[in-house]
């Protein structure tokens, strides 16, 4: 059912992508309620509110995706993020207010902007949600949902580690609160079968991240595997494991750049990857099908874009387009 959505989503996209020719990356890293990013004019005018932190490379990503696709189909985008819930929620409402023709979110924390999305659904803008909140989003009345199911990625990511021979499993929480990381911890749990501890780090503090990671190495040399849950976290994670002296692996969520060095360089084991560009990308298109053509995707279930896995096999392949920003 998964692969039938995907491929039935890429194909009703495909032929919209040639109307324009591509064009290549031009996003920045993600600056909280500050950035703003107006992509291209047309009688559509959407906004992407994410819940992304400052800094954080995988936002970069997606926000380059929801602006190649604003260029491409002449639609307006404006994208902005912050990593608080409830300043997030007030960003829904100024768009609200604004008359958008439609809104992307994510929903890390879906309670927290349930009164926001509805007061959005009730005015007429239609709504895709993207990366997180999958189990609420029909329930809010949005019209599809983009992104991977967290618990089946942490699960298949589970079960790779356990394929890899590892025995526990240190899984790395680097956003309080954002309930699609526990998530994939449980899934992670669920399909490892071992023993798998949480550690919860700020991912605003990278030195922070290190510290932690490597004194719960030091104190615990049974972990041979860490699973981090986001590709800044992962690069923190192996550092952590030279400076402990340990034997541990790494495996993350999510791709960027330095990831694809690390898995080539053999110290990240593999990237579940998401394609988080296609988080961007798509509902775009899809809110440009639904005003032109009264289109909609996915028949009420999430139009997936993940899980796939990026390791030794196949990093050479994704390597160029990492560095483009585009994975």
């Amino acid at each position: 059912m998964k692969s039938r959505l995907v491929i039935r989503a890429g194909v009703a996209l495909a032929g919209v992508a040639l109307l324009a020719a591509c064009s290549g990356p031009t996003g920045t890293n993600t600056q909280n309620t500050q950035n703003n990013s107006s992509q291209a004019s047309g009688d559509l005018k959407v906004a992407v509110i994410t819940h992304g932190t400052a800094g954080d490379a995988f936002w970069s990503v997606v926000k380059v995706g929801a602006e190649d696709a604003a260029k491409q189909l002449s639609v307006g985008v404006t994208y902005n993020s912050d990593g608080d819930p409830g300043a997030q929620a007030k960003l829904i409402d100024n768009a609200v207010s604004q008359k958008v023709g439609g809104i992307v979110v994510s929903m890390a924390n879906p309670d927290a902007l349930k009164t926001s999305i509805d007061n959005a659904v009730k005015a007429g803008i239609p709504v895709i949600t993207i990366n997180s909140g999958s189990a609420k989003s029909a329930e809010f009345g949005a019209m599809a949902h983009v992104g991977q199911e967290e618990s089946i990625a942490g699960e298949e990511a589970g079960k790779k580690l356990k394929a890899a021979g590892k025995t526990k499993l240190l899984c790395v929480i680097h956003e309080a609160g954002n309930s699609g990381l526990n998530q994939r911890c449980d899934g992670a749990r669920s399909g490892f079968g071992g023993a798998v501890e949480n550690l919860q780090v700020d991912i605003s503090n990278p030195t922070d991240i290190e510290a932690r990671i490597k004194a719960k190495l030091q104190s615990d040399t049974a972990v041979d595997g860490v699973l981090a849950l986001n590709p800044q976290v992962a690069v923190n994670a192996a550092s952590a494991i030279k400076g402990a002296g340990s034997k541990a692996q790494v495996a993350t969520f999510d791709l960027n750049a330095d990831v694809v060095s690390s898995i080539k360089a053999g110290d990240v084991l593999f990237a579940v990857d998401q394609q988080q560009y296609q988080q961007g990308y798509l509902p775009i298109v899809m809110l440009k099908l639904f005003k032109d053509n009264a289109n909609t995707l996915g028949g009420g279930k999430p139009v997936l874009t993940g899980p796939g896995f990026v390791d030794k096999s196949n990093v050479d392949k994704v390597a160029e387009y990492a560095k483009n920003g585009k994975r």
